[in-house]
C-alpha cells in the first residue's frame, strides 16, 4: 500500500491515507499549503516532515502542496487544514475529503542543476520545466534555483527562444480571424505609468484591433489590470473577451483569467522577491504572453533610468537586440523604443489614483498630466504606423487628433460597457501631505522607494491607496511645499506608510541653488 502511494496513486489507499479537509480561510495568495498534525497517522505512517512537498488528490483533481505541521489542538487526528489556493484548486466542498501521499520525483531538476554548473538547456528540459512549474510541482525553492541559475548563468538566444515557446503552450491560445492584432507592452520600472488603457482606446477608435490582456500587481503598487478594474470589470473569460472585442475592436482585461502563459506570473514572483532581473526570462515573459494572446504587431516600451527597471542605455540596447531576435523567431512585428525612465508618470500611483490620470487624458481634462498624455500619444502613434493605419510618421498626428475630438473617449467608455458597464474609481479616506524639508529645485526621483510608500498605504489591494505626486524633476519648491501626498483607507496603513518615508528623506531629491 504505501508503495503505490509513493508512485502517485493515492486512490487505491482505501481510506487509510485520507483526511478530512477543512478550510481555514488562510490566504496564502499562489501557495497551495496543507496544514497536518505531526502526530496524525498519515503523517507518521509516510514519515512526512514540516516543508515536504506533498500531493493531495479529490477524485481526479491533484495538487502539489507545502506541509505545514500543527502541534496543538487547532486540528483532529483526521483533519487537514487547507489554505484557500489549495481548497480552490482542488474544487473542495464541506466534509470533502482528500488523499495525501508522496509526490513523483521530479526528473526536471536535474536540467536546473545542469544550469547551475553551466550546461545549456535544450528545448525538451525547459519544456520539462515549464510543465513541472505551471503544474504546481516546484516549491519557492525550487523556484529559487531556477531564477538563480538563469540569472548566474544568462540564457543564450536558443534558450530565450525555447522557454518563450515553453511559457507559450503551456496556457491558452487565442487565435483571431481579422489582422493585423496589435499589441503594446512597457517592461515595467516606473509608477504610474499606466498607457494601455489610452492606447487602446486610441487604437480600437483608429479601427485596429487590440485585444489587450494586462497583469495585476505582484509586487508593484498597480498593474494595469488592478487600475481598469476601477472602471470596469476585467475578470473576463475567453467567450466573453471575444464579445468585447468583436463589437468594440479592443479590451483590457486581466490576462490571469483566461490563463495566458501561466507560468509568468509565478515565475515574476519569484524573480521580484529575489530581486533578479533576468534578461533572458524577461523576454520570454513579455513575448509569451503577446504570442499567446494571438498578436501579430507589438510596440515593446523600454523606460531607462537609474532606479527602473532597465538603468542604461547600454542594457536597453542588449534588452531591445533580443526581444526583437525571439520576436523574429515567432514570426511577430515588433518595434522597441527607448523611453524616459527617471521619474513616475502621471500624478496618480495606485489603481484609482492611476485610474484618475487616465480619465483626465481620455476626457481632455485640461489639468490631465501631460507626462502621460504626451508618453500615450507617442506608444499609441508608434502602434497605428506598425499596424498600417497611419503611415510613417503619421500616427502620433493621428492618435492626438483622435483624442483631441473625443473619439478615443467615447470608443472607451464604450469598452467599459461592453466589459460589464463604466464606473467610478473610490476615493481614499486618509490622506497626508509630505513636504519639502528645504527650498530647491527637484534633482531626482526614486522610482522604487516612491513606489514602496504607496505599497505601505495599501496597495493595490486597497483600491484608493497610493501616491499622488505633486513635482516632477526640474520643478522649483518651497521648503514646506507638498512633494507628494499618501493616499490610505485605514489610519494604520497611512501611519505605517509615513513612517517609511520619515526614515526615508531623499525618495525625492530636492537640491538648493548655491
Amino acid at each position: 500500500m504505501t508503495k503505490d502511494l509513493r508512485q502517485g496513486h493515492p486512490e487505491e489507499a482505501g481510506d487509510l491515507h485520507r483526511l478530512r479537509a477543512r478550510r481555514l480561510g488562510i490566504d496564502s495568495q499562489y501557495e497551495a499549503i496543507i496544514y497536518m498534525r505531526s502526530d496524525c497517522h498519515v503523517c507518521r505512517a509516510e514519515g512526512f516532515a514540516a516543508h515536504n512537498r506533498v500531493r493531495l488528490t479529490n477524485g481526479k483533481r491533484s495538487i502539489i502542496a507545502t506541509l505545514h505541521q500543527v502541534t496543538s489542538d487547532l486540528l483532529a487526528h483526521d483533519e487537514a487544514g487547507l489554505s484557500e489556493s489549495a481548497w480552490s484548486r482542488l474544487g473542495l466542498g464541506d466534509g470533502g475529503r482528500i488523499a495525501v501521499s508522496h509526490p513523483d520525483p521530479l526528473d526536471s531538476l536535474s536540467k536546473v542543476r545542469g544550469k547551475v554548473y553551466g550546461r545549456e538547456l535544450d528545448d525538451a528540459a525547459i519544456a520539462a520545466i515549464i510543465t513541472d512549474v505551471v503544474g504546481g510541482r516546484y516549491s519557492d525553492i525550487h523556484l529559487s534555483s531556477f531564477i538563480t541559475a538563469c540569472s548566474a548563468r544568462p540564457l543564450n538566444l536558443q534558450e530565450m527562444i525555447a522557454l518563450t515557446r515553453a511559457m507559450t503552450v503551456a496556457g491558452e491560445r487565442l487565435s483571431w480571424p481579422m489582422r493585423p492584432i496589435v499589441d503594446k507592452h512597457c517592461v515595467g520600472g516606473l509608477p504610474g505609468n499606466r498607457t494601455t488603457p489610452i492606447v487602446v482606446a486610441i487604437a480600437a477608435a483608429c479601427g485596429l484591433t487590440m485585444p489587450k490582456t494586462s497583469s495585476r500587481a505582484i509586487t508593484s503598487p498597480a498593474g494595469t489590470a488592478d487600475a481598469m478594474e476601477t472602471l470596469a470589470p476585467v475578470d473576463l473569460d475567453i467567450p466573453a473577451m471575444r464579445r468585447v472585442v468583436e463589437q468594440e475592436g479592443g479590451c483590457v482585461i486581466w490576462g490571469g483569467a483566461v490563463r495566458l502563459s501561466p507560468a509568468d506570473d509565478t515565475l515574476i514572483r519569484v524573480e521580484r522577491a529575489l530581486d533578479l532581473d533576468s534578461e533572458g526570462q524577461l523576454v520570454a515573459s513579455v513575448l509569451s504572453k503577446k504570442i499567446a494572446a494571438g498578436s501579430t504587431h507589438v510596440i515593446l516600451d523600454l523606460p531607462v533610468g537609474p532606479t527602473a527597471k532597465v538603468r542604461s542605455e547600454s542594457a536597453a540596447a542588449s534588452l531591445s537586440e533580443n526581444l526583437m531576435a525571439v520576436a523574429r523567431a515567432f514570426g511577430l512585428v515588433a518595434r522597441t523604443l527607448v523611453t524616459d525612465g527617471r521619474q513616475p508618470v502621471g500624478r496618480g500611483i495606485g489603481p484609482a489614483l492611476e485610474a484618475r490620470d487616465v480619465l483626465a487624458v481620455l476626457q481632455g481634462d485640461p489639468q490631465a498630466p501631460d507626462d502621460l498624455r504626451t508618453r500615450a500619444l507617442a506608444l499609441a502613434g508608434a502602434l497605428l504606423e506598425l499596424g498600417g493605419a497611419a503611415g510613417r510618421g503619421g500616427g502620433e498626428a493621428m492618435a492626438g487628433k483622435t483624442l483631441g475630438r473625443g473619439a478615443a473617449w467615447s470608443k472607451f467608455q464604450r469598452i467599459c460597457e461592453a466589459q460589464g458597464g463604466l464606473r467610478e474609481p473610490p476615493r481614499s479616506r486618509q490622506r497626508q501631505p509630505v513636504a519639502a524639508a528645504r527650498t530647491g529645485r527637484v534633482e531626482a526621483i526614486d522610482n522604487r522607494r516612491l513606489a514602496k510608500v504607496a505599497k505601505l498605504a495599501g496597495a493595490p489591494d486597497a483600491k484608493a491607496a497610493g501616491v499622488e505626486l505633486h513635482v516632477r524633476i526640474g520643478t522649483w519648491i518651497e521648503v514646506g511645499a507638498p512633494l507628494y501626498t499618501v493616499h490610505a483607507d485605514a489610519p494604520g496603513e497611512l501611519a505605517y506608510s509615513l513612517d517609511y518615508v520619515a526614515a526615508n528623506g531623499d525618495i525625492i531629491a530636492v537640491t538648493e541653488d548655491l
